[in-house]
């Protein structure tokens, strides 16, 4: 039987709670599966960790989780620490020194829930955005001088690289190349960042070459917006820089009902050190501690870590049971209009794991 090491750290806020019952989830697919099992780690860093140590993990932290198959995240940010220590302190600290370049997030518009955009039918929202997740305008690149002064200065540097830009280009493309509609958009904003953002356009169209058979166009970021809540249909892979790609997967998540419905992979498609797997809903510490947070953001997410390790049956089983939860409106937390629980939800998708009659496989 195979066992996988996971990484588990919950980090702030709601994160704990949706964290907890996703392992849950996990640990019924495993069962379910009959083939393979987990070995979940737990890491209490984050901003209670930051309080009492003056770092959001240790400074051995990333060789403790480097060698496991995965790592499940929570959220970070606490409204006490500064956002620029808690995210560069935990989240990227993790995604960029194991280079997981690819940020994929997911968005449909699942059974149940009722979108804000009107006239829209579920299978005319039903995305893959591809987000840089390695330079761009999260490069870190910059600093400030003259601090306090009326002449301060603060730069930020967005940086890209030939092979940054290509690597995503043609995941990318290699994306939409695996989905029916074979259909790619690029986002730029080359109209007014002429150097970087350039070569952004000119790397898309030099790889375009190696995908004939992917239609594929460009669009500028702001009208990017009106395109993605006008003409919903009209897009299916997007690929976006960091920045452009974070702000508009929170629109798109939106317009699938809720953003506590909306998955996250931070990958090395090359598989040289574990990949990340998050709800991309932050903390939420409005919420934390009130037993309403969506879980379902967390399933997800857990979803596409079954995918990533190769256990499609058991990422296919749990992506039906969770169709099956949100397609009752009864299963709804606040987010979504209704008055369902963390723990009503979990256990709604326990449920229907256990009432899935696809035949068990093992081996």
């Amino acid at each position: 039987m195979k066992t996988y090491r996971i990484a588990a750290i919950p980090g702030d806020g709601i994160g704990a709670e949706v964290i907890e019952a996703g392992l849950e989830i996990l640990s019924l697919c495993a069962a379910r599966s009959g083939h393979f099992a987990f070995d979940f780690t737990h890491f209490d860093w984050g901003s209670d960790y930051f309080k009492r140590h003056g770092r959001m993990m240790p400074e051995d932290g990333l060789d403790r989780i480097r060698d496991c198959d995965a790592i499940y995240f929570g959220a970070v940010g606490a409204p006490d620490v500064p956002d620029h220590v808690t995210l560069w302190g935990l989240r990227l600290a993790i995604c960029q020194p194991f280079d997981q370049y690819a940020n994929v997030r997911p968005t449909r518009i699942l059974p149940g829930i009722e979108p804000p955009l009107r006239g829209v039918a579920p299978d005319d929202l039903d995305w893959v955005i591809v987000r840089e997740n390695s330079e761009g305008e999260y490069a870190g690149q910059g600093g400030r001088s003259h601090r306090g002064q009326p002449e301060e200065i603060a730069t930020e540097v967005a940086i890209f690289t030939r092979g940054g830009v290509t690597r995503i280009m043609r995941f990318a493309f290699e994306m939409a190349r695996s989905r029916p509609r074979k259909l790619l958009t690029v986002v730029t904003k080359s109209n007014a960042q002429r150097h970087g953002m350039v070569m952004w356009d000119e790397i898309a169209a030099e790889v375009a070459r190696e995908f004939p058979d992917v239609t594929w166009d460009k669009m500028l970021v702001d009208a990017m917006t009106i395109r993605m809540t006008l003409k919903p249909r009209s897009l299916d892979t997007i690929v976006a820089t960091n920045l452009h790609a974070d702000i508009l997967s929170d629109l798109a998540a939106a317009l699938a009902g809720s953003i506590g419905i909306a998955p996250t992979a931070n990958l090395d498609p090359e598989r040289r050190f574990p990949s990340m797997f998050e709800p991309i809903h932050g903390s939420a510490f409005d919420i934390t501690g009130k037993g309403i947070a969506n879980p379902i953001a967390s399933f997800w997410s857990a979803v596409m870590m079954l995918d990533h390790l190769g256990e499609a049956d058991a990422a296919a089983r749990l992506m039906r049971a969770i169709e099956r939860v949100t397609a009752d409106p009864a299963n709804h937390t606040p987010d979504l209009g209704g008055t369902a629980t963390t723990r009503s939800v979990t256990n709604a998708v326990l449920e229907a794991l256990r009432g899935d009659n696809l035949a068990h496989t093992a081996s």
